[in-house]
């Protein structure tokens, strides 16, 4: 699996290209914007974008899916319950993932499997900085969003967040994973741009 970690918009949003090595069937994360920058990674693995995927409604995050949506063949993918961030889609515009028929909008719910190429990403709910907030996992790497970043947490004053269902959210669906496994952040907050389950776990205070 390519992984294309990609810095955009004023607001240091993380971008995220996955690309199937065999079939260069891909998955966009939050393509916020710098649309130029996002496309010459697509081009540079002769990528076919399958999925484009949000890790929760916040603006900040789907800023850039009719842009992606009008320029490749990808189905947009959020989890139910973040829905209504998105402006002019409605319930009739969707459909479940696990049955998406011809619909471009798909609801994903926790634990779905994302088929790519001959990659599997697993879907976990991971609420707290919004209701339908996901993380993404695939062979030994964790996508968070702004669940967790390498040096803090989402905020949980907006609308539908909640400190301890983050924290919770946090230590039982991602830091369960191994030590090893990588994380990636929705925002670049911190010194590093990536870090580790077993840094986070020394962090939170998780044996």
């Amino acid at each position: 699996m390519i992984i294309e970690q990609i810095l955009v918009t004023g607001m240091a949003v993380f971008c995220y290209l996955l690309v199937d090595k065999k079939t260069g069937e891909a998955l966009l994360i939050d393509p916020a914007g710098d649309f130029d920058r996002i496309s010459e990674k697509i081009k540079k693995h002769s990528a076919e974008i399958k999925y484009i995927v949000n890790t929760h409604g916040h603006y900040d995050h789907t800023s850039g899916n009719d842009h992606m949506l009008n320029k490749t063949e990808g189905k947009l993918l959020i989890h139910e319950k973040d829905l209504p961030m998105l402006r002019s889609i409605s319930q009739n515009d969707t459909a479940p993932f696990s049955s998406a028929g011809d619909k471009r909008i798909l609801l994903l719910k926790h634990n779905d499997t994302i088929k790519l190429g001959e990659s599997s990403v697993k879907v976990i709910h991971t609420p707290g900085h919004s209701p339908g907030g996901i993380a993404l996992y695939i062979e030994g790497n964790i996508f968070t969003g702004d669940t967790l970043f390498t040096e803090g947490v989402g905020r949980t004053d907006l609308p539908g967040g909640s400190q301890q269902v983050l924290v919770k959210s946090i230590i039982e669906r991602i830091l369960s994973y191994p030590d090893s496994t990588v994380i990636w952040p929705g925002h670049h907050y911190g010194r590093k741009p990536s870090s580790t389950v077993k840094e986070q776990k020394r962090i939170f205070g998780v044996k």
